[in-house]
């Protein structure tokens, strides 16, 4: 569980967060929306460490990061895993040495183990033969895969996506917000996705933020999206007529 209270963040004299107060839930896929400037990436980065908010505080599991030593921030660190937007692969590197990229870098396992854990979760993100190919030769799909994989191959308790269906079409894309769902669930893992897709938000949207000019505007679950009276919210929600219909065969039931 990751709890924030009062997150503020402003650059110069543009206050980009202001306030935010929510909770992420373990175990649960935790979905951040809003439109482009509504403060979801530099909260991303906030829960990351990789931007100080001005004020307000982070609790992840009851320890606030602003009061973390050195050695704490290091443990925590091992314990994120991240799925970037374009996957963010090495380019050089095949998907196995992907995938067992973080071992490298974080565990004192052999060769051997580490390229036994990273076959295991390679085959649970359901990718078949393509443990020597590199991310240019396998599709975006295939890719994201890897990303998942490599994000997960250490046990993370907090995971974190960033737009984890960009580029994808909409048949990939559920395949991959299924999968997420999947790993959040079999691994109890605080997953936080920022998320511009309206499918994901109505597959898996467990639990919603909807920033609108770095506040927190509203939370809820993929139900209450259908019956809020928030204008925001459906206004960015609904903005398609495909859901407004979509909406209003809900209401009618």
């Amino acid at each position: 569980m990751i709890q924030i209270e009062q997150l503020s963040k402003s650059f110069d004299a543009n206050c980009v967060l202001d306030k935010v107060s929510t909770t992420f839930e373990q175990g649960k896929t935790n979905l951040v929306i809003g439109q482009s400037g509504s403060g979801k990436t530099v909260l991303l980065k906030c829960l990351l460490g990789l931007i100080a908010p001005d004020s307000g505080e982070i609790r992840f599991h009851n320890n606030a990061f602003s009061t973390m030593k050195d050695e704490e921030k290091r443990i925590l660190r091992r314990e994120i895993g991240m799925v970037f937007q374009g996957s963010a692969l090495f380019d050089s590197m095949s998907v196995l040495d992907n995938v067992m990229f973080p071992m490298r870098l974080l565990t004192d396992l052999n060769e051997a183990e580490m390229r036994d854990h990273a076959e295991k979760v390679i085959q649970r993100v359901n990718l078949v033969d393509a443990n020597n190919k590199l991310p240019a030769e396998i599709s975006g799909g295939m890719q994201k895969r890897v990303a998942i994989a490599r994000a997960v191959v250490m046990r993370p308790k907090y995971l974190f996506c960033d737009e984890p269906n960009s580029g994808l079409d909409p048949k990939t894309a559920m395949v991959i917000d299924n999968l997420i769902q999947e790993l959040t669930h079999e691994f109890n893992i605080t997953t936080v996705i920022n998320s511009h897709d309206m499918n994901s938000v109505m597959e898996i949207g467990e639990t919603i933020l909807f920033l609108k000019d770095g506040k927190k505007e509203w939370r809820g679950t993929k139900d209450d999206i259908f019956k809020t009276d928030n204008n925001a919210v459906t206004d960015f929600v609904y903005s398609s007529e495909l859901f407004k219909k979509v909406r209003k065969l809900y209401l009618d039931q």
